[in-house]
């Protein structure tokens, strides 16, 4: 018993396909914290969407805006036929319902300053706005004449001016909108859809003033966060934007002109200029006001906080820096025939793992360079001494140092990039097989 005890022993220390099959089986079991800490990052990723969505809601969450729209109310008169159960027989009878009818302005001019400033909450950070919104333009002369609305059914004392936006909460100051020579204060009106309505109190002598053609104009404070966006309901809408936010993401159906678009370290500023004929709907609807939200344009203000993303694309390489590390150690020990024990490759595997819980966790108190450098510093400062210990002298622990150096390098690069990240991963990949089949040329494989 105790010879072939032995014998196994010799076996495992001497054997190429035993010790390839103990660092190949250390390597799926180091698998197992990898995947703990793959599991950390999402979750940290996720808590810090909730705390900045929780920072948002209370400050005011992102601004869709759209008006002024006229609302003229309209009689529409209809047969209904009832049954009478004592002639056995049907009679008509005249149904009144009230239905609306929604005009856009000819034209639309909006002009937004827009002042961000940063709000924290612990560790998290989440930028906010405050908006002062200039909006003015002219309403065309009102008809109805290409309907079948006739002149008597419409309710010209009941016709009102709208608002719609997505944050009501936000708003600081009372819009009051001027038409003509009237000031038509809002109130908020209850509503299911996306967009809250805001509607004037009734216009005083609506039927004779749309005879002509009428300017308006309103001004709005407004809180928001995310984003500012603005619906193109003029015939013609002209835009501009400016704000101290120094990185914008231009969102919506329509992008700014770049002939006027300046963005500086300072801030940016943003024109837009967009027709009817750019847009897929028309400048009047009669019984409904559709969701015309898909139409938005405007921007994005968000704090490019990517450290998460980055440190899940670096974990999503663990497998090969772990892999080919162990890979370097199993290569010395062949090469130098130096027994290194199953023991010794777990504790250099969880070094190895180590590495990402520091980087997600500096990286929350630090920018991700300061964080991967000093993890990589870290870990590769452990490694080595470690291997010193292990393979005594200073040129394999040198080699395994620079190894992983470059290793860590060749990552960081890689996470860097975007167009370039398949392309350049594939070629490193390959250079670093072509130094492993070179470095492996003259070790006898066939010692089983």
């Amino acid at each position: 018993m105790e010879q072939k005890k032995s014998k196994f022993s010799n076996w495992m220390r001497n054997s190429i396909t035993a010790r390839m099959l103990v660092v190949g089986f250390l390597l799926l079991v180091l698998l197992i914290p990898l995947e703990f800490v793959k599991s950390l990052i999402n979750e940290r990723a996720y808590r810090q969407e909730e705390v900045v969505r929780e920072i948002n809601e209370k400050w005011g969450n992102e601004v869709l805006l759209s008006g002024p729209i006229v609302k003229i109310p309209y009689k529409v008169i209809s047969e209904e036929k009832i049954f009478n159960e004592k002639s056995n027989s049907y009679y008509t009878k005249a149904k009144e319902t009230v239905e609306n009818a929604y005009f856009f302005p000819d034209k639309l001019n909006i002009t937004s300053q827009v002042d961000t400033k940063p709000l924290n909450r612990s560790i998290y950070e989440s930028v906010v706005y405050s908006a002062a919104i200039d909006i003015k333009g002219n309403f065309p002369k009102i008809d109805f004449t290409n309907t079948d609305i006739a002149e008597e059914n419409i309710i010209w004392e009941k016709a009102t001016v709208l608002l719609k936006t997505s944050n009501l909460k936000g708003i600081k100051t009372t819009p009051i909108v001027n038409l003509a020579s009237e000031a038509l204060s809002m109130t908020p009106q209850y509503s299911k859809e996306y967009l809250n309505t805001i509607q004037s109190n009734y216009i005083a002598n609506a039927k004779e003033i749309f005879t002509e053609s009428l300017t308006f104009s309103f001004n709005l404070k407004i809180n928001g966060s995310e984003s500012l966006k603005f619906l193109p309901i003029g015939k013609e809408t002209d835009a501009t934007m400016k704000s101290n936010w120094h990185s914008p993401s231009f969102d919506g159906n329509f992008l700014p002109e770049d002939t006027n678009k300046e963005i500086s370290k300072d801030g940016f500023t943003a024109n837009w200029r967009i027709l009817q004929i750019n847009r897929q709907f028309e400048q009047s609807f009669f019984g409904y006001l559709p969701d015309l939200s898909a139409s938005a344009f405007g921007t994005k203000l968000i704090i490019p906080v990517d450290e998460y993303q980055k440190s899940e694309r670096t974990a999503k390489y663990g497998f090969m820096v772990i892999g080919l590390t162990l890979l370097v150690f199993l290569l010395i020990q062949l090469v130098s025939k130096i027994y290194i024990h199953p023991f010794q490759y777990v504790m250099i595997g969880l070094a190895l793992v180590m590495f990402y819980t520091l980087l997600i966790s500096i990286s929350e108190h630090s920018n991700f360079f300061k964080a991967y450098s000093i993890a990589a510093f870290a870990v590769l400062a452990l490694i080595t001494v470690y291997s010193r210990a292990i393979l005594k002298g200073f040129k394999f622990p040198l080699l395994i140092c620079a190894s992983l150096a470059s290793l860590y390098g060749f990552i960081y690069v890689i996470i860097q990039l975007e167009n370039y990240a398949l392309l350049v991963g594939s070629i490193g990949l390959f250079v670093i097989l072509a130094i492993i089949m070179f470095a492996s040329r003259r070790i006898d494989w066939n010692n089983e």
